[in-house]
């Protein structure tokens, strides 16, 4: 009687990779150290738990709970043999899963988790910390809110008619690494952030100097003299409302009219070529805040500082402002002159000088350009003679003149002198710095700030691809927060595989091929972490049964996979090592 052999297959893809990382930074052993087991726990500690998961989390781009189980069951052996732990069918359950999320909400352990983590990440690649970047974002879903929900109405650049929650970050420059992070309300102001944050990342980075960089929320006075109290320093744009946007009026007549002579910034763009990226000037000023009491004193206490002014104006965004005017110009002429079309069936007339005088206003005033369009009309009259009564007219018939009245627009023109002038105020920003200039010169605060779109890019991979968190598919606010809290340690895994990578193949001089697909013998040596991790799509696990012995085979490594393993400092032996001799 001949036995059929039993053969199963594994895909492991970039699994043990991703486990390899996070045993490196010692994930497992932050999680048990700050989450501690119930007496009545038995299975998998709550952080071979969460590291599987997070796994799981970056491999297969799914937040959900409910395919964990059954992932983790179809590659159990494999697991087994990577992990060295002995995996139960209850350690990945609904139930199981939402308790540690239960647990990660809880503010203590979780601060305690992204303080240890952060040192340890910190201490084992060699990071030195100079510019820290504070930002929000907002993560909507389809959820009911309540008053004392997270998932509130606030202002939002996704999608404002969803309830959201709001999500700080400081992340650490170059490479935009999250340091700590916050779950809050959707309805929070961000103002009431940046100090709590700042004090989380004091936390983990001692010492004084730090540079902290926000957007214009960052600016309120109450938060600039905080940074500067802890003997740390700030850049920021100024929000350009109240006693700023009277000031600005000022600052950039004294620019237009010479009176501070500009400084040219000039960057290299894609191509190599030199090009004028903004222009600008500083000087410094004197500031003064009341801060609150402190452990040496009960008493409110005055602070004063000296910090920068930057006035710049960017040319990009001086063209971007051009090109809105050009185009509101365009579009508010364009409805003007449509107030008044000539008289055919189906097309109404204005027959009143105020309802036509209204709508241009509404017009000029929703395009924001009362100040540089004007027009010209005139009332048209039109006079018929009609017979009264019915029938065929004669010579003896009554008649009666009938007299119709309508406005006609004849030009819409541009107050070239007005637009003139307001297209020089276009483009300026403010920022301020309490960094000396010896430190923090215009050009460097410029090119500082102009790094804006690191933090931005781990918000894309939060809630866009790989992690897709919006829209969130968990309803219960600690679920929620914990969730959050879990794929945010997802992006610091994905940015610290790139920012390694990078690194060193800018430290050997080095470009990897093959990444780009339809491009494979092009180098590059600034590959997203995305790209490196589809390098290890299709790596599968063959393991035949026979009667008297069991045979694997593991997809062979190409070239390319070894040397990201090398560059991430792995060997190739967390993969060949699953095949039982």
């Amino acid at each position: 009687m001949t036995i059929e052999p039993i053969i199963t297959t594994e895909r492991i893809d970039d699994f043990p990779l991703l486990l390899a990382v996070m045993l490196q930074l010692g994930l497992p052993e932050i999680f048990d150290h700050h989450i501690k087991r119930h007496g009545l726990h038995q299975g998998l500690s709550w952080g071979w738990i969460a590291s599987i998961w997070l796994a799981h989390l970056l491999t297969k781009s799914n937040h959900r709970k409910q395919p964990v189980q059954a992932w983790v069951k179809q590659a159990q052996a494999t697991i087994e043999k990577i992990t060295g732990q002995t995996i139960r069918d209850l350690d990945f359950t609904d139930d199981r899963l939402t308790l540690l999320l239960r647990r990660l909400s809880q503010a203590e352990i979780w601060q305690a988790i992204e303080k240890e983590l952060s040192q340890n990440i910190m201490r084992v690649y060699d990071l030195k910390a100079k510019r820290v970047r504070l930002d929000a974002t907002t993560v909507s879903g389809y959820h009911e809110g309540g008053e004392e929900s997270l998932f509130q109405y606030g202002y939002s650049k996704d999608d404002p008619s969803l309830r959201q929650v709001k999500v700080m970050v400081a992340a650490l420059d170059p490479f935009g690494l999250p340091l700590v992070s916050q779950v809050v309300a959707g309805d929070v102001a961000d103002d009431n952030l940046y100090r709590p944050a700042v004090d989380r990342v004091l936390q983990i980075i001692e010492g004084t100097g730090l540079l902290f960089v926000g957007d214009s929320k960052m600016s309120a006075l109450a938060t600039r003299a905080h940074i500067h109290r802890l003997e740390q320093h700030y850049l920021c744009p100024m929000a350009q409302t109240g006693e700023t946007a009277k000031d600005m009026e000022a600052w950039i007549e004294a620019a237009n009219h010479g009176d501070q002579p500009l400084q040219s910034i000039y960057i290299k763009n894609e191509k190599g070529k030199r090009v004028l990226l903004a222009e600008g000037y500083a000087f410094e000023r004197s500031a003064k805040a009341k801060t609150a009491p402190c452990e040496e004193s009960e008493q409110e206490q005055i602070l004063e500082w000296t910090e920068q002014v930057f006035v710049v104006r960017s040319e990009n965004y001086r063209k971007s402002q051009l090109n809105g005017l050009d185009g509101r110009l365009q579009r508010a002429a364009a409805k003007i002159l449509a107030l008044t079309p000539p008289p055919a069936r189906g097309k109404r007339q204005i027959q009143e000088e105020a309802e036509l005088v209204n709508a241009a206003a509404a017009i000029l005033k929703a395009h924001n350009v009362e100040a540089f369009l004007a027009y010209t009309f005139e009332r048209q009259e039109k006079r018929e003679t009609k017979y009264i009564g019915r029938g065929r007219g004669n010579a003896n018939r009554p008649t009666r003149e009938m007299i119709s009245t309508r406005y006609q627009i004849l030009t819409v023109s541009r107050q070239e002198a007005a637009i003139a002038a307001h297209q020089k105020t276009l483009g300026w920003r403010v920022y301020v710095s309490d960094a000396p200039a010896t430190q923090l010169n215009l050009k460097q605060a410029v090119l500082t700030y102009r790094d804006e779109w690191i933090i931005e890019h781990g918000f894309h991979r939060l809630k866009g691809v790989p992690l897709s968190l919006d829209p969130l598919f968990v309803k219960n606010d600690d679920q929620v927060v914990g969730l959050t809290n879990l794929l945010s340690l997802a992006v610091r895994m994905l940015t610290l595989i790139e920012f390694v990578v990078r690194r060193n193949l800018k430290q050997n001089n080095e470009k990897l091929t093959g990444l780009i697909e339809n491009n494979p013998k092009k180098g590059i040596d600034n590959p997203t972490t995305e790209r490196l991790l589809k390098t290890f799509d299709e790596i599968t696990l063959t393991t035949v049964q026979l009667p008297d012995r069991i045979i694997q085979h593991i997809t062979p490594l190409t070239t390319l996979q070894t040397r990201i393993l090398e560059l991430l400092g792995l060997s190739a032996a967390i993969y060949t090592r699953l095949v039982e001799n």
